[in-house]
């Protein structure tokens, strides 16, 4: 938290002091006084000398309207949300750090495998070998999203020696496997996660999260099968539009699937 100017409530106001509480906290939001670290509704009572329920009402409130939110055990904290535009091969890096937020890495799983589904995907055969990549991705230190993919064993086997806590995947994939993914499609869309898959997003359960079913090619072929999952309540997709360009053209997935 930065140095604080707290402008002390007014008790003869008729507003209550929730309420000015709530809007000097905005205030104080709105001027970058905190970090992703929120004060205790102990510190906020200590600070505006108030009860313990006019402090827990306010911050509620500013919970409700999506500035902050509470974790049990662990205390309130700003929310931050990114912004990715829809329509590309997205950059999760990108949007992070943009941010100026520190982007890591947690590498849950590294192997070789087999799975029909992502075989399918690829175009190999169900008992294809494939190299699995299973990642929590974090935005200053919180997870933000889960990201499993797949590629042909014979394409992504270098990157199982390979340090992917770091850096890009499609560098190492060119680095390492002379691979360059030029092009592909996504799909997006809201679902429920699993209860495992909550926490460890360190979400509530049956909170919405954003599925992104990816299909990466190379010139000659698909080599990238993902699915990431990406918390609902952190992260927003934008699109652009141009009426110059007309309104008869619709997004794949918009029409019902995306284009193979």
């Amino acid at each position: 938290m930065t140095q604080a100017r707290v402008v002390p409530l007014d008790r003869t106001s008729p507003v209550p002091l929730w309420a000015q509480l709530e809007s000097e906290l905005r205030r104080r939001l709105a001027d970058g006084e905190f970090s992703r670290q929120f004060p205790t509704d102990r510190e906020l009572v200590e600070t505006y000398e108030i009860s313990r329920h006019t402090a827990r009402d306010a911050v509620d409130r500013l919970c409700a309207a999506g500035l902050l939110e509470r974790r049990r055990g662990r205390g309130t904290f700003v929310r931050a949300e990114f912004e990715q535009p829809a329509g590309a091969l997205y950059a999760l890096f990108r949007s992070v750090e943009a941010q100026g937020v520190e982007q890591t890495i947690a590498l849950r799983e590294l192997t070789e495998c087999t799975d029909a589904a992502a075989a399918g995907h690829l175009d190999v055969a169900p008992d294809e070998p494939l190299v699995l990549v299973d990642r929590i991705r974090l935005a200053g230190g919180e997870p933000l999203a889960l990201d499993r993919l797949w590629l042909p064993a014979e394409v992504g086997r270098p990157l199982l020696d390979a340090d992917l806590t770091h850096g890009v995947l499609y560098h190492e994939l060119s680095q390492r496997c002379g691979v360059t993914v030029v092009g592909g499609w996504e799909r997006i869309r809201p679902t429920i996660p699993t209860p495992r898959e909550c926490e460890a997003l360190d979400m509530p359960p049956d909170t919405a999260v954003f599925t992104i079913e990816r299909l990466g090619r190379t010139a000659e072929r698909p080599v990238e099968w993902r699915v990431s999952k990406v918390r609902g309540d952190a992260y927003t997709f934008v699109t652009t539009w141009d009426p110059r360009t007309g309104v008869d053209r619709i997004p794949s997935w918009q029409a019902g699937g995306a284009a193979r």
